[in-house]
């Protein structure tokens, strides 16, 4: 192909169908995802990224962005069209003294982490560490630190991204504002984020607590749950969950594969206070199997990554919850403990405490009066078991619906969510789809929740 050609002047590497790698190339962490690119270009710098941008738009190429490829869509590859990869861009930079980080765009949090940790500082990231930090910081990046620290993007101080003419921009408070707001939770909508730069916080270790109770005792996890998290101290964190039990040490061996209501609870103070903050959890009820122990902060945001591995099939739906009313909790209770394997899950992240204290406007990321953040999410290996596991995710998302809010955390939704959007982002999307017409008035990144011009 003659076009594709003129591309392969310009960029690094370009990898086509007729190359040996396509098919790893082309692929995305969700296995049923099956699409074929006419090209991937593996960036290994900004300037890749700039004459792919280029490219894709002059030649009126359907384009993705790939990070960490975790979106649960499938948003990091497209059928026919040109895939950005900035996994060879994973470098970070820590400046231990002043506290920040520089993260290439296609790192992930595992890279983050790693290079972070060996200063005993963090920033607050998801759940899972081979997800991309891009992806995460665009949706806005709940995890573990966000009741300390806020979400992923309250710690962005800047970004450098390429936008639809082909520039490279530097957004932040101070230079393209208006850009750097959206970006903050506006996702992947308004270019291609090469570098973000971070605030970190000290955090070392933090004492985990994993606590495994009989299904019966669900009811009592969540009501003390929703008392709990609205004046627990911020340094705590954690979710209670629905969990079919693997394989863990800790978990009697005859209730391997048993389904257990969770709660999953970190401690970022001192590591001497970690046992006084957990004993709320040991004292709710008997406990099937406990872990309670100090650990470093990269494996806590690896705990669940063995559930998830790359190619697994995956869906996922997702809610913000304000109010975790008595009728919430008996959908919760009627449909968690049905979850079909142990990759499948309910978890309910808190979203208060620092993140609620950043205006709902002063950032794209618009549910700031929101408690929590749930996701119900079903991963399996196999084709033939699609309709159970979507039908699971799809009936208890609805039967949770009355109980939430209209919007939803934009890096929970799946395909079928794109209706969605205008709720997701409340009063902030008129002003969120006139930045867009700023930066992207030809929509070119539109494969994503898209904000249309």
């Amino acid at each position: 192909m003659t076009s594709i050609n003129e591309l392969r002047k310009q960029v690094t590497r370009v990898i086509t169908p007729d190359d040996s790698d396509y098919d790893d190339a082309r692929g995305v962490w969700n296995g049923m995802i099956d699409r074929r690119p006419a090209a991937v270009v593996p960036a290994e710098n900004a300037d890749d990224v700039i004459a792919a941008v280029n490219f894709a738009r002059d030649a009126g190429l359907l384009l993705a962005v790939r990070g960490g490829g975790h979106s649960a869509p499938g948003y990091g590859t497209i059928d026919d069209g040109l895939v950005i990869d900035l996994s060879p861009m994973r470098s970070v930079e820590v400046d231990a003294a002043a506290r920040t980080a520089r993260v290439g765009g296609g790192a992930t949090l595992a890279d983050l982490n790693e290079a972070t940790h060996a200063h005993g500082l963090a920033t607050p990231g998801g759940i899972v560490s081979t997800t991309g930090v891009g992806g995460l910081t665009l949706g806005g990046g709940i995890g573990y630190l966000t009741r300390g620290f806020g979400l992923t993007i309250d710690n962005l101080r800047s970004a450098d991204v390429v936008t639809a003419d082909g520039q490279l921009r530097r957004a932040s408070e101070s230079e393209n504002p208006d850009l750097f707001w959206a970006l903050r939770g506006g996702s992947g909508n308004f270019g291609v984020v090469t570098s973000f730069e971070f605030d970190l916080h000290p955090v070392d270790e933090v004492v985990v607590g994993l606590f495994f109770y009989e299904l019966e005792h669900a009811g009592d996890l969540l009501r003390f749950f929703r008392t709990w998290v609205t004046d627990a101290d911020e340094r705590c964190g954690g979710f209670p969950a629905f969990q079919i039990a693997p394989p863990l040490p800790f978990v009697p061996e005859e209730r391997h594969g048993d389904t257990f209501c969770v709660a999953v609870v970190h401690w970022s103070g001192p590591a001497e206070e970690g046992e006084a903050v957990m004993q709320p959890f040991r004292d709710l009820a008997p406990r099937v199997g406990e872990m309670v122990a100090p650990m470093p902060y990269p494996w806590l945001n690896s705990a669940f990554d063995d559930l998830f591995p790359r190619g697994v099939r995956s869906y996922w739906k997702g809610n913000y919850v304000t109010e975790l009313t008595d009728e919430a909790i008996e959908a919760h209770l009627a449909h968690g403990p049905k979850a079909p394997n142990a990759s499948s899950t309910m978890h309910l992240y808190p979203i208060n405490g620092a993140a609620s204290r950043v205006g709902a406007t002063d950032t794209a990321f618009s549910y700031r009066h929101a408690t929590f953040s749930t996701v119900i999410v079903s991963a399996w290996p196999d084709a033939s078991d699609d309709a159970a596991h979507i039908a699971w995710v799809r009936d208890y998302a609805a039967a949770l619906t009355p109980h939430s809010e209209p919007g939803g955390y934009v890096n929970f939704m799946s395909e079928d969510d794109q209706g969605r959007v205008t709720d997701t982002y409340g009063s902030n999307y008129a002003r969120l789809k006139k930045i867009k017409q700023t930066y992207d008035p030809e929509n070119l990144f539109r494969h994503n929740q898209n904000i249309t011009p």
